[in-house]
């Protein structure tokens, strides 16, 4: 791929050429037989001011571009430098388009050469990729990017990110290639001439294959890995004593240093274990819980010959237990250790099922990209797993065709010895531990194929979510999205989607009984349901509009759903989904006739007609579970049910959700799950509130006398690492309106950010109150040098906004819900904490509401027992996101004067590590945190 490329970067002011913006920088890097040969840059006088928020972006300033030249002066280098070559940029199309308006107005042709595009690119060569943004890529690869959203670096780096991904493309398989190049007609770029040529080369290597790779079927995959076998010395059972502890963890940490509470722990499990025990243990922050459960868990697996689960909320954690801690257990063990991870079945690919769709010719763009990203994670994956890629939300709905499933129709056994599905369940059934999650450990209990091996120990890590994974498995959820995207899978006839090729495949094939329905009428049944999900989700919109508490401004709103009601707005929402879920039966039944008729002469189908009948009954399946969710939300008696709405109001219909759940899963949990297994612990760094666990037994539905009960408290030296400040010069919180109060902690917020250089986590309590401060700070201009990174309002989920956080020296953060826990920021990036209000539910809040009129009803008070532990527990979550290793340090400013005021404040202060209290106005605390940080 000798080929002459010209990789491009712009910086311009603002996204649209043709409502005036003009170019302020143009860099220009040229590649020539693999070797960067030729750097082009200039600024641009754009003859406009420069906005602020670009300068601020890139650093050019309306000085700087003064005297520099116009477009028209360096046209004729431009178009010189693009001769006889690919146009190549990331995020191509925003930059070619830019240039070609320039070049026109100019008075010069525009470019009309072959295009590539490093973000497509690398979308199809790195699948895997956590983020394709240049900086993100940049830090991947190792590449060293100074100075990003300056052309001429981001230039250089995105054609040393081009070399790289031209290196990847040139060493694919050649059965990788070929295939690549049949779907690369749909892509943006011209990939597709790339890959014509690479076939060309090629053809000499036809039947070469890198050591770990083979082909089977036409597709290129990575073999599969045999598991190491360990030679381990004989087997002594688990190291009671310090010394034999202490030798265990040389082995894998050689400067390893004794911490007295990792010891407690591992003892507590293994007790907990062998005496068929439940255990409730707190370890603080830096405890090392981690291993503190693995080693006993793999000790007593071993010892008994039975599988110990290990399950824990999030997939982050899980991928850390098993790539980073059971390595490093295997090191300490003097015996081989069988650890495998293992999810539910619709995680894994169906390579029978991708196989069948590569020859479809009506994909659209998200769907082609990615067919291609899965043919080059193919030669990676050792587990076939979904989480391990990075689709598109288009590619997410092409996932769902290709998922791992029951197959009636697409048997091909040809599959099956490479099945990722079956590969991980027959590990699991020789594995002394499983990593697994909550949702998947509480699907088994209910489950009519159990994918879990027979258990009786189990860890439970982030325990303090486990009584919220419950609700969600217990419950039922209902949205317009799914429910609008299910529908127009199957289609009506005339717009030639499933429906119509199902009903294609029994008229020209199968036999149809007497009483068979017409087709017709099955077409007028799916035109009713869409017309009824549509009055369904309108009448919803209008039901949660009238009787939200929340005030007009507010977009997103939160309103429970009263079944019992008698006003016309539940009559109209209860009478909708009774006429839906009556149509979804009929429809059902109607497809299910057809699936019997196609039955009946599965033998003479073609692969693309068992493929079809396959995706079918997948449908079918989720159109039960619709059935069956319509059902419990509507129709089911509510009392120990919660139901309610999530909305936003700016598109009410297309982004509602309904939910309903049991107010209490402690029951559920007790009959289902603990009383059936010998001993399960549960772990977590926030479990007790003022040392008592009953709030979170009670939650369980466990009792004291059935549980072990440990709280072991964090090694960190917390009065020397941390200073706790409330300010008492701002106004109570309910005492004034919601602007004044907004605009008093906003003051406080520019001083405290200035003092503290960035570096800071604010967290709030509601959304709303979050969006005007992020506002308001926006306007006030004074932090206008700092990334303000707002959740909710700037794009991306939780860990992209964290990872964005941390690589601005100046940065501040502004989160709600999820941010309260599971953000883990170590060192100086994270300095300073600010608590905007103690995290109480709001009082309106559905599940909150449900709860509190159920402990009243019990003659108990819903405060103490239920809205006090349940925000003591969230704000020891939130206390923990600021020290996570002995070596840092840092500030916590409290504004909400409850937590010393209120009686019930010393509940919060109770619950975290001893650490001093000051009262402080604004000035002092400015001055605190420039003498202490």
């Amino acid at each position: 791929m000798g080929n002459k490329y010209v990789v491009v970067d712009l910086e311009t002011t603002g996204n649209a050429p043709k409502k005036g913006d003009k170019m302020i920088q143009f860099a220009a890097v040229v590649i020539e037989n693999g070797k960067i040969t030729e750097e082009y840059s200039s600024l641009v006088n754009p003859e406009q001011s420069i906005p602020p928020f670009i300068e601020e972006l890139t650093g050019l300033s309306d000085e700087m571009v003064e005297n520099a030249p116009l477009f028209s002066e360096i046209a004729p280098k431009v178009l010189t430098l693009l001769e006889g070559a690919y146009f190549v940029a990331h995020n191509v199309l925003f930059d070619l388009s830019f240039l070609q308006e320039e070049l026109i107005e100019a008075g010069y042709n525009g470019f009309y050469g072959p295009v590539l595009d490093t973000v497509e690119m690398a979308r199809i060569l790195f699948p895997t990729a956590d983020s394709f943004k240049l900086s993100d890529l940049a830090l991947r690869e190792g590449l060293n990017h100074e100075r990003p959203h300056q052309a001429d670096s981001d230039a250089y780096v995105t054609a040393e990110l081009l070399l790289i991904l031209l290196n990847k493309l040139k060493n694919l398989p050649h059965n990788t290639i070929e295939l690549l190049h049949k779907l690369s007609g749909g892509l943006k770029s011209d990939l597709d001439l790339l890959l014509d040529e690479l076939i060309a080369v090629n053809e000499s290597k036809i039947g070469l294959l890198a050591d770990g790779i083979e082909v089977h079927r036409g597709i290129a995959l990575k073999k599969e890995m045999k598991p190491r076998e360990f030679e381990g010395a004989e087997f002594q059972g688990f190291p009671f004593r310090e010394e034999e502890k202490q030798e265990m963890f040389i082995k894998a940490f050689p400067s390893y240093e004794k911490r007295e509470g990792q010891f407690i722990m591992m003892d507590s499990v293994y007790g907990a274990f062998k005496n068929k025990q439940h255990a409730l243990i707190e370890a603080g922050t830096g405890v090392g819980k981690s291993l503190a459960y693995l080693v006993p868990s793999a000790v007593y697996a071993k010892e008994r010959g039975r599988t110990v689960i290990i399950s824990t909320y999030t997939t982050q954690l899980q991928e850390q237990l098993l790539r980073k801690d059971v390595p490093l257990l295997q090191k300490m063990l003097p015996f081989p250790l069988k650890a495998v991870l293992l999810k539910g079945r619709s995680h894994y690919i169906s390579l029978a099922k991708f196989v069948q769709t590569l020859s479809d010719d009506e994909d659209n763009y998200d769907t082609t990209l990615s067919k291609m990203q899965i043919l080059v994670w193919l030669l990676e994956t050792d587990t076939g797993d979904i989480d391990e890629l990075n689709l598109s939300s288009g590619g997410m709905i092409y996932w769902s065709r290709i998922k791992n499933d029951e197959t009636a129709f697409l048997q091909d056994k040809s599959w099956i010895s490479r099945d990722f599905y079956l590969r991980a369940r027959k590990a699991a059934q020789k594995a002394d531990i499983i990593i697994t999650n909550h949702s998947l450990l509480l699907t088994d209990l209910t489950a009519d194929n159990v994918i879990l091996p027979e258990f009786s120990h189990v860890v439970i890590d982030e325990g303090h979510h486990f009584v919220k994974a419950s609700g969600k498995h217990f419950g039922n959820k209902l949205d317009y999205l799914s429910v609008r995207l299910m529908l127009g899978q199957i289609g009506l006839f005339e717009q030639k989607q499933l429906y119509y090729k199902l009903e294609k495949l029994v008229e020209e094939k199968a036999a149809t009984p007497e009483d068979f329905m017409h087709s017709f009428e099955i077409n007028q049944i799916i035109a009713d349901i869409i017309h009824e999900m549509d009055e369904l989700f309108r009448v919803i919109a209008i039901y949660a509009k009238k009787y939200t508490k929340a005030k007009k401004s507010v977009n997103r709103i939160t309103v429970r759903f009263n079944k019992i009601a008698a006003n016309k707005e539940t009559n109209a929402v209860l009478a909708s989904a009774e006429r839906f879920g009556f149509m979804l039966k009929e429809l059902i039944q109607g497809l299910d006739s057809r699936i019997d008729a196609v039955s009946n002469i599965k033998s003479a189908l073609s692969l693309d007609e068992k493929a079809l009948m396959e995706e079918v009954a997948s449908i079918l399946d989720d159109l039960r579970g619709m059935c069956e969710d319509v059902n419990h939300i509507f129709h089911l008696p509510s009392r120990e049910f919660v139901v309610w709405i999530e909305m936003d109001t700016r598109s009410a219909q297309n982004a509602t959700t309904v939910y309903a759940q049991p107010v209490s899963v402690s029951e559920y949990l007790n009959e289902q799950f603990f009383s059936q297994k010998e001993s399960a612990v549960i772990t977590s760094a926030t479990l007790s509130v003022k040392n008592s666990f009953s709030f979170i037994l009670k939650e369980l539905g466990l009792e004291e006398q059935q549980c072990t009960l440990k709280q072991i408290q964090s090694p960190f030296d917390y009065k020397r690492q941390v200073k706790l400040v409330v300010s008492d010069d701002l106004p109570e919180v309910n005492a004034v309106p919601l602007e004044e109060y907004v605009a008093s902690i906003t003051e406080h917020i520019i001083s405290i950010a200035e003092a503290a250089k960035g570096r800071m986590l604010i967290l709030f309590t509601s959304h709303e109150m979050l969006r005007r401060t992020y506002e308001l700070i926006k306007e006030s201009g004074f932090l206008e040098d700092y990334a303000l990174i707002a959740q909710g309002v700037t794009s991306g989920s939780r860990s992209r906004l964290t990872r964005n956080f941390q690589r601005f020296d100046k940065a501040i953060l502004l989160g709600t819900s999820s941010f309260w826990e599971g953000v883990d920021i170590p060192g100086e990036d994270l300095s300073c904490l600010v608590i905007v209000r103690l995290p109480f539910s709001p009082p309106d809040e559905p599940m909150a509401q449900a709860k509190n009129e159920q402990i009243a009803n019990e003659g108990k008070n819903p405060f103490s027992e239920y809205s006090l532990p349940e925000a003591v527990i969230r704000f020891k979550q939130g206390v923990g996101r600021l020290i996570r290793t002995s070596s840092d340090r840092g500030v916590i400013v409290i504004f909400d004067r409850r937590i010393i005021t209120a009686r019930y404040g010393k509940a919060f202060l109770d619950s975290i590590p001893p650490i001093p209290v000051q009262k402080s106005n604004i000035d002092e605390i400015v001055e605190l945190i420039y003498t202490w940080l």
